[in-house]
């Protein structure tokens, strides 16, 4: 299955949900941010190099980490030469192979963010607390029934104790998973490690726990 973590506005912890999601679900993280590349870097073939026919998405993919995963390139020349309408068929091509594909979306709304949802089998979108964050995640929204990729769920990222997720989901139409502000989360996905590897009992821990189990009740659907 392939999900798309995506969400508009930048800075709201895309990466850091797509990221702990897939190592949830025990899948592969694919950083789709042509751009501005945010997962953790590695050596070898890379997403770049996929989407220029220098390799197959098989060759890119990472297992020796924590979270298997194919990183993105970092520099502009890498991005100059990358076809992002290939980035569909290397999707496929590792749904056959992986249970859970789990693409990091790029920020905005310009063409490429449009891409991973054309493909996505589901989405899970990504907000913070505030009313740009919120209105931008909304025009997201509109561009995934568009795209006819089903909203599985919404993250509400660095959520207070006390988060209003019912309003949110009645404006989204999808149920909300509220993520805590977490340091210890923030710590882990600076070092390149899922939280629940540095602290399994941790509430950002338990809320990944959560949102992965509501993604697998999507699947099933």
């Amino acid at each position: 299955m392939i999900l798309t973590v995506t969400g508009g506005k930048g800075g709201v912890g895309k990466s850091t949900v797509a990221y702990n999601l897939a190592a949830e679900l025990r899948g592969v993280v694919v950083d789709g941010d042509l751009a501005m590349a945010d997962l953790p870097a590695s050596h070898g073939p890379d997403l770049h190099d996929v989407l220029a026919g220098r390799a197959t998405p098989h060759e890119a993919v990472r297992s020796s980490g924590p979270v298997t995963m194919i990183p993105c390139g970092r520099t502009l020349a890498g991005a100059r030469a990358a076809d992002p309408t290939a980035l569909a068929d290397a999707l496929t091509e590792l749904d056959r192979a992986y249970r859970w594909v789990v693409v990091d979306s790029p920020a905005g709304l310009r063409a490429d963010v449009g891409l991973p949802l054309a493909v996505a089998d589901a989405a899970v979108l990504v907000t913070v607390p505030g009313a740009a964050a919120l209105a931008d995640a909304l025009r997201v929204r509109e561009l995934a029934r568009e795209l006819d990729a089903g909203l599985c769920r919404v993250v509400l990222n660095r959520a207070g104790p006390d988060p209003t997720t019912h309003a949110i989901a009645d404006r989204f139409g999808a149920p909300v998973v509220p993520i805590p502000d977490s340091e210890t989360l923030a710590a882990a996905q600076r070092h390149g490690h899922p939280v629940s590897e540095m602290a399994p009992d941790a509430p950002a821990t338990v809320a990944f726990e959560s949102l992965a189990d509501a993604v697998q009740s999507c699947r099933s659907v």
